[in-house]
């Protein structure tokens, strides 16, 4: 439920209330407002009467939130989160994120070159794996340790943040060490054990929607990081698994505008991996800004054709820098910002 308190209540009132609520086994979040404060309770309802409530000093209004999600929903939080996520950029403000590097971290050189490449180009954040989920227990899973490294002396040399999926939880400590933003992969959306320890950390957490997942599960799946905690959670619509079998997924386009009437978290989207072919990912790219997304992630490599990992869907380099360019003009027609 929410508790809407007077624009004269004091400091005491609200600490009362807070206390309150805890002592009947509630998570209390409140939100400080110019005028009033709003307080989150979250936990069983049965447990204390809302007139008790409604009754203490200071209180105006208790509001009950009937999501099944609390704090993602925008009943608790009217205003679009914008997440800080370091060196100077953030997520959900009105300058678009664009995240960008390879699927996999292959060696130091490789991955400082298009590092390079992609921040001249206009990307603001840089992405890579060093933990690869394969499908194939033979495929190449990623450099780990050393392409935390590398990826980490990448983003201090260019003055970025960088972007990583952690797949166990016994890994997220370590790749915190590293990590601006931890990213939990589709494969992992419904992972509640490493959803609920990045939800301990203090790192942004980007989370991919699941393979077949609904907007209600995705949503469901950040409100089990949230309630540990972290409020700082990007959600990344990435296509999801159908019956068609013409692009690798189907790119959910209406889960942007729906996600955002749903929830004040910001959303992104990865037109790599829902689409899995290089010559769809720039209308698709186009179509997620157009749509309202807050940013993309798009993977790019210097020799696609000899990539380790998803080179079929990556773009050159002189591709993403192209692309870049074209996205500035959707981008000023929406009324965002895109700087290149």
């Amino acid at each position: 439920m929410i508790i809407i308190m007077k624009e004269t209540a004091s400091a005491k009132d609200i600490d009362a209330v807070e206390k309150k609520l805890t002592g009947f086994g509630f998570q209390t979040h409140p939100i400080y407002g110019e005028k009033k404060t709003v307080i989150g309770a979250i936990g069983d309802k049965r447990q204390i009467s809302m007139n008790e409530i409604l009754l203490m000093n200071g209180v105006e209004n208790v509001v009950p939130i009937m999501r099944p999600y609390k704090l993602v929903s925008k009943e608790l939080i009217r205003e679009k989160s914008v997440i800080d996520v370091g060196h100077g950029v953030t997520v959900g403000g009105n300058q678009l994120a664009v995240f960008a590097g390879p699927c996999a971290i292959e060696g130091k050189e490789q991955f400082a070159k298009v590092a390079r490449l992609v921040k001249a180009s206009g990307a603001n954040i840089l992405r890579g794996g060093a933990f690869k989920p394969r499908t194939s227990p033979y495929s190449f899973g990623g450099l780990e340790g050393e392409g935390l490294e590398i990826m980490r002396a990448a983003g201090d040399e260019l003055d970025m943040p960088i972007c990583t999926e952690v797949m166990d939880t016994r890994d997220v400590e370590l790749v915190a060490r590293y990590a601006d933003i931890i990213q939990i992969g589709a494969r992992n959306m419904q992972n509640f054990k490493l959803l609920r320890e990045v939800g301990k950390i203090k790192k942004p957490v980007l989370l991919k929607r699941g393979l077949a997942s609904t907007i209600e599960e995705w949503l469901m799946a950040a409100e089990y990081i949230m309630s540990e905690g972290n409020d700082d959670v990007i959600l990344c619509e990435r296509g999801i698994r159908t019956y068609e079998t013409s692009t690798r997924n189907t790119f959910d386009v209406s889960a942007i505008p729906v996600t955002q009437e749903l929830s004040h978290l910001p959303i992104i989207a990865d037109p790599s991996h829902a689409t899995g072919t290089y010559k769809y990912v720039a209308p698709v790219a186009k179509a997620a800004i157009a749509a309202g997304a807050d940013g993309l992630m798009i993977e790019v490599h210097d020799c696609p054709e000899c990539a380790s990992s998803d080179g079929p869907q990556s773009l050159k380099p002189e591709k993403f820098d192209k692309l870049m360019k074209e996205l500035k003009a959707i981008a000023d027609a929406v009324g965002r910002e895109l700087v290149l």
